[in-house]
């Protein structure tokens, strides 16, 4: 009688947990620039960071909190580390301990931005668009231009000329 009043406990918390580590509140990608990430615990350490997402140029960052289990992603994240970047995150509820992390919101994919948005609709891409490419062999060249030849006129009138007469 006591195994069972043991057993029955242990695997209804095991499957809560299992539940509750593999279901997802909500899931989704937010954009910013990841300003920390530090490893912390006293005795479960977890990959904790900060990144700031910012709407509109001048505007007020807000900071997103977030968690990272994956050591791999961890280390992605480190590489990219102050360039603008999307974070990929599952949200979890109902975890009872902070051992699994200290936020909701665990990071699971990373990756890099190529522009920059300045305002709704207004994006401007960090890469040129064009690139100059020189000439094709067979395609004349533009000729060298070349500067304007001096003037002769005298800046100033000289002694020798007589001046004008009204």
């Amino acid at each position: 009688m006591i195994f069972w009043l043991l057993l029955v406990p242990i695997v209804l918390i095991v499957g809560y947990f299992a539940v509750v580590l593999k279901w997802n509140y909500s899931s989704g990608e937010r954009a910013g620039w990841v300003q920390k990430l530090s490893r912390k615990g006293w005795l479960c350490k977890t990959w904790e960071g900060e990144m700031a997402m910012v709407s509109m140029p001048g505007a007020i960052p807000e900071k997103f909190l977030f968690t990272v289990r994956d050591e791999a992603v961890a280390d992605s994240i480190n590489k990219v580390m102050g360039k603008r970047v999307t974070l990929h995150y599952e949200e979890k509820v109902g975890l009872p301990t902070t051992c699994f992390g200290d936020t909701r919101h665990f990071v699971n994919r990373v990756g890099q931005v190529d522009e920059i948005p300045l305002a709704p609709g207004i994006v401007v891409p960090i890469k040129p668009a064009l690139t100059p490419t020189p000439p094709s062999i067979g395609t004349p060249a533009a000729p060298p231009v070349q500067p304007a030849p001096p003037s002769t006129a005298p800046a100033s009138p000289s002694p020798e000329t007589p001046p004008a007469k009204s």
